[in-house]
C-alpha cells in the first residue's frame, strides 16, 4: 500500500489546463464565497463549550430571563475646570446624549446619564466626570463607528470625551488584526521571495512557491466562509489561515520545485522529472501535511471556540496547500518546463550536475563536524534547548486585557479614564446568579451576608441587585477594581466563589453561580489544565503511528517526539524570558506584561509540533531513501543533512520572516504568538535539525530502522522509498549533485545516482 503521488504528478503534468481551469474556477468561487460571506461568518467572541461554572450561570439567566441581545458602552465625560453641577456642563451632557439618540434604534436603543436618573455613582469623586451609558444592539461592531463619529465631533470646547465597551475593543480587535495581517504579509511575502531567489538562483523560480501560497490562502478563505455559515467562525481564522497557508505552502512548493530542478540538471526528461519528484518529495509533503494536520486536531478537540477557529482555519490552509503542491504545481511545471528558471540572477546559478555539490561545502563541514563527535554535539544541542527551557517555569500564566493593548486605541483610552476617575476599567462586573426564592428570608439573610463580604473587599468598587421574583433568580453584580483580566479581579472572584458565596449561602437553600469575564477566564485556564494532558495525549499518540507507518521504524517517531518537545519547551520559555521578563523585549519592540497568554503554549503545541515535524518529515526522507539504497547508516545522515541543509534553511527563514511579521503587531497577543512560532522554528531548523538530529542517528547507528517483526502485518505506505519506474537509471545521466560534495573514499561503488 503506497499513496501514488507520483501517478497524480504525471497526471497533472498530462492535463495541465485541465488542472490550471479546475483551480482557477476554485479560486474564483473562493473570492465570491470570501468577498459575500466571510464578514458574516466571523466573531470577536471566543466561547467555551463544555459547559463550566460561568456557562452555567449564563445559561441559567438566558433561560429564566431571556436572551439578552444587547450590549452596553460607557461614554466618559471630561472637563478640566466644570463640574457635573454646572449648567454648561449639564447642556454640553444632554446634547450629546441626544446626538446619540438621533442615530437611530439601529445604533443606539435607549441609554442614560446623571442628568437623567441623578445616580450619583455616575458622577467621579472630584465631580468633573460623568459616564453615558448606551444601550446598543448586541452585534454592535458594523455601527459602534457612528457613535465614534459623534465623539470626534463632540470633543471640543474643554470637554473630552472617551468611549469603551465590547463593541469599541470589538472594533480595535479588528483593526489591530488587519493591520497585523498586513504586517506579517508583507514582510513574508517580501523576505520570502529574497529567499527563494537565493535558493534557485532564479525570479522565475522565486514567484511560483508564493503563487501556490497565495493560491492556498484565497481558497482556504473561500473554504472558511463556507464553514463560518454553520459554525461561528473567531476573526483570528483569518490570520491564522493566512499565516499558516504563507508559511507551509511555500514550503511545500519549495520542497518540491527543487527536487523536478535537480532532476532535470541531471538530464532527466521533464515528464520523468516531474514523476521523479511526485514520487518523492511530494510523498514526502503528503506525510508532512498529514503530520501537521493531525497535531492541528489538538486544537479541535479543545472546547473553545476561538481553538477550534483556529484550528478549522489551519486545517483547511494546510490541506489546501498540499492539494495544490500535488496537482496544481506538476501542472504548472509541465507548461512552464526550463522557463521555471528564467530571469536569472547574476552570481547565485546553481552548478549544473556533475560540476561538484550544489548544496555547497559549509553543510558538507557542518554534518562531517558534527558526527565526527555526536556524544559532544548532543550533549551541548540538549544543553542549549534545556537552558532555553529553565525560565518556562518562572512563567505566570494569564490574560493580559485591555492593560496590554496600546496606547491611542478608543478602548484603551477609555479604560485608563474609567480607572483614574471610577475606580474600575470596564462595565465587566462579577455577576453571581443566586437560584431560589426571592422572598425567602434565609435567601435574603444570605445575600445581605454576602454584600456585606464584597463590600468589605478592595478588590470590588460596588455592587447592585436585581431580583425576578417571577423566575426565582436573584442577581448580584459586583463591579471590579481595575483590570478585569488582572490578577487581583482574578483573586477577588476566587475568593468570591471559594469563601464569601460557600459563607454566605451554608444553610440557605439556592444555587449561587459566579459569571462574568473574569470568571469565564478563570473557567478557561481551568479548562486548559483539564485539557492539555489530553491534548497533548491525542497530538503524541497519532503522530507515533503515523510516523511508524512513514518510516517504518519505532526508534524513528521516539526521537523525532523527543527532539520536539525539546523544541517546544525551548521557545515556551523564551517567549517567558522575552514578553514576561523584559530580556530583549525593548530592542525586538515588544510589550512587556506581567503574565504569559494562558492558552498560548497549549496552542503553541499543536501549532509547532506539526510544524517542526514539517522539516523532520522532509529530512528524514532524504535520509531514509539514501538509506535504503546504500545501507550505510551514517552516510545515509550525511547525504539527508548535506542534500536538504540549504533548503531547509531556506524554508525556515521564510516561517521565521513570516511569524516574525505577525509578532510585529501591536497586540501583545500576536507578539507572544509570532515570538514564539519564529523562534521555534529556528531553533528547530538550526539546533535540532543540524546538529541533534545528526548527531542521535549517527550514535544509534542501523538501529535507527528497528522495525519489530510482529508490527510487520502494517500497511507499508512508507516515505523515502523512490519508485524503481521514475528512477531507472538512463545511460549517459550525470551521478547526482548531492552523493558527490566531497571525494569519499569508502563511498559504496553500486549507488544508484539517480536517487
Amino acid at each position: 500500500m503506497k499513496f501514488n503521488t507520483e501517478s497524480l504528478a504525471r497526471w497533472a503534468s498530462r492535463k495541465p489546463w485541465t488542472v490550471i481551469g479546475i483551480w482557477a474556477i476554485l479560486c474564483v468561487a473562493a473570492l465570491v464565497s470570501a468577498g459575500t460571506l466571510l464578514g458574516d461568518a466571523i466573531t470577536t467572541e471566543a466561547k467555551i463549550t463544555n459547559k463550566p461554572e460561568s456557562i452555567r450561570a449564563d445559561n441559567l439567566l438566558s433561560e429564566r430571563l431571556g436572551e439578552s441581545d444587547t450590549t452596553s458602552e460607557i461614554v466618559i465625560v471630561r472637563s478640566g475646570t466644570l463640574t457635573v453641577d454646572d449648567p454648561a456642563f449639564q447642556g454640553y451632557v444632554e446634547g450629546l446624549f441626544a446626538d446619540f439618540v438621533s442615530l437611530g434604534n439601529e445604533v443606539v436603543l435607549d441609554g442614560a446619564h446623571y442628568y437623567s436618573t441623578h445616580d450619583e455613582s455616575l458622577v467621579s469623586a472630584d465631580r468633573h466626570a460623568t459616564l453615558i451609558m448606551l444601550t446598543m444592539p448586541e452585534e454592535a461592531n458594523d455601527v459602534v463607528d457612528q457613535v465614534h463619529r459623534v465623539i470626534d465631533d463632540a470633543n471640543k470646547d474643554n470637554f473630552q470625551v472617551l468611549i469603551t465597551g465590547d463593541a469599541t475593543m470589538s472594533s480595535d480587535y479588528l483593526t489591530l488584526s488587519d493591520e497585523t495581517l498586513r504586517t506579517g504579509e508583507g514582510i513574508g511575502i517580501s523576505v520570502g521571495l529574497v529567499v527563494l531567489a537565493l535558493v534557485f538562483g532564479a525570479i522565475a523560480a522565486a514567484l511560483l512557491p508564493i503563487f501556490l501560497a497565495l493560491v492556498a490562502v484565497m481558497v482556504a478563505l473561500g473554504v472558511a466562509a463556507l464553514i463560518g455559515q454553520t459554525v461561528e467562525l473567531s476573526f483570528f481564522v483569518t490570520n491564522m489561515i493566512t499565516m499558516m497557508g504563507l508559511a507551509v505552502g511555500i514550503d511545500y512548493s519549495l520542497f518540491i520545485l527543487s527536487r523536478y530542478r535537480e532532476e532535470r540538471e541531471r538530464g532527466v526528461e521533464k515528464a520523468e522529472a516531474i514523476a521523479i519528484a511526485g514520487s518523492t518529495a511530494s510523498r514526502a509533503v503528503l506525510f508532512s501535511g498529514m503530520t501537521v494536520v493531525l497535531a492541528l486536531f489538538g486544537l479541535i478537540i479543545f472546547p473553545l471556540t476561538i481553538f477550534q477557529s483556529a484550528g478549522i482555519g489551519a486545517i483547511t490552509v494546510v490541506a489546501v496547500s498540499v492539494l495544490a503542491s500535488l496537482t496544481l504545481l506538476p501542472a504548472v511545471l509541465a507548461l512552464l518546463g526550463d522557463k521555471v528558471n528564467a530571469i536569472r540572477i547574476p552570481f547565485i546559478q546553481r552548478r549544473k550536475a556533475g560540476q561538484g555539490a550544489a548544496t555547497g561545502g559549509f553543510w558538507i563541514w557542518t554534518t562531517r563536524t558534527v558526527t565526527r563527535r555526536p556524544v559532544v554535539s548532543m550533549v551541548i544541542a540538549v544543553s542549549l534547548l534545556l537552558a532555553a527551557v529553565m525560565p518556562y517555569f518562572d512563567g505566570k500564566m494569564g490574560i493580559s486585557g485591555v492593560s496590554s493593548l496600546p496606547d491611542g486605541l478608543r478602548s484603551k483610552e477609555g479604560f485608563v479614564a474609567l480607572q483614574q476617575d471610577f475606580g474600575f476599567g470596564e462595565d465587566a462586573p462579577a455577576v453571581v446568579v443566586i437560584d431560589g426564592q426571592t422572598d425567602s428570608p434565609d435567601v435574603q439573610a444570605a445575600v445581605v451576608r454576602l454584600e456585606e463580604s464584597i463590600k468589605s473587599d478592595p478588590a470590588f468598587a460596588s455592587s447592585w441587585m436585581e431580583t425576578h421574583p417571577e423566575a426565582n433568580l436573584s442577581v448580584l453584580s459586583a463591579r471590579l477594581v481595575g483590570d478585569p483580566m488582572g490578577k487581583s479581579a482574578m483573586d477577588a472572584v476566587k475568593r468570591l466563589r471559594s469563601d464569601y458565596i460557600p459563607d454566605a449561602f451554608a444553610s440557605a437553600p439556592v444555587e449561587a453561580l459566579v459569571t462574568g469575564s473574569t470568571a469565564g477566564v478563570l473557567d478557561f485556564n481551568h479548562t486548559t489544565d483539564t485539557y492539555r494532558p489530553i491534548v497533548f495525549a491525542f497530538v503524541l499518540g497519532l503522530s507515533f503511528i503515523l510516523l511508524t507507518l512513514a518510516f517504518r521504524s519505532v526508534v524513528i517517531p521516539v526521537m523525532s517526539i523527543l527532539m520536539n518537545l525539546l523544541s517546544v519547551g525551548a521557545a515556551y520559555g523564551l517567549i517567558v524570558l522575552v514578553c514576561q521578563k523584559g530580556v530583549g523585549a525593548g530592542i525586538l519592540g515588544f510589550q512587556q506584561v506581567d503574565v504569559i497568554e494562558s492558552w498560548l503554549p497549549l496552542f503553541l503545541f499543536a501549532i509547532l509540533f506539526g510544524l517542526s515535524m514539517d522539516y523532520h518529515v522532509f529530512l528524514l526522507s532524504r535520509i531514509r531513501e539514501q538509506f535504503g539504497i546504500s545501507g550505510d547508516n551514517a552516510k545515509a545522515v550525511e547525504f539527508g543533512l548535506s542534500s536538504t541543509g540549504k533548503l531547509i534553511t531556506g524554508a525556515a527563514l521564510i516561517m521565521v520572516a513570516v511569524f516574525g511579521g505577525f509578532a510585529l503587531g501591536d497586540m501583545v497577543t500576536f507578539q507572544q504568538m509570532g515570538f514564539g512560532l519564529a523562534i521555534a522554528v529556528f531553533m528547530d531548523a538550526t539546533i535540532v535539525r543540524s546538529v541533534l538530529v545528526p548527531s542521535t542517528m549517527r550514535l544509534l547507528g542501523n538501529l535507527n530502522w528497528y522495525f519489530p517483526t510482529w508490527l510487520e502485518w502494517l500497511p507499508n505506505v512508507s516515505i523515502g522509498e523512490v519508485s524503481r519506474k521514475a528512477t531507472k537509471h538512463e545511460p549517459g545521466l550525470a551521478p547526482a549533485p548531492e552523493l558527490v560534495p566531497v571525494q569519499l573514499e569508502s563511498r559504496p561503488p553500486d549507488i544508484d545516482h539517480r536517487q
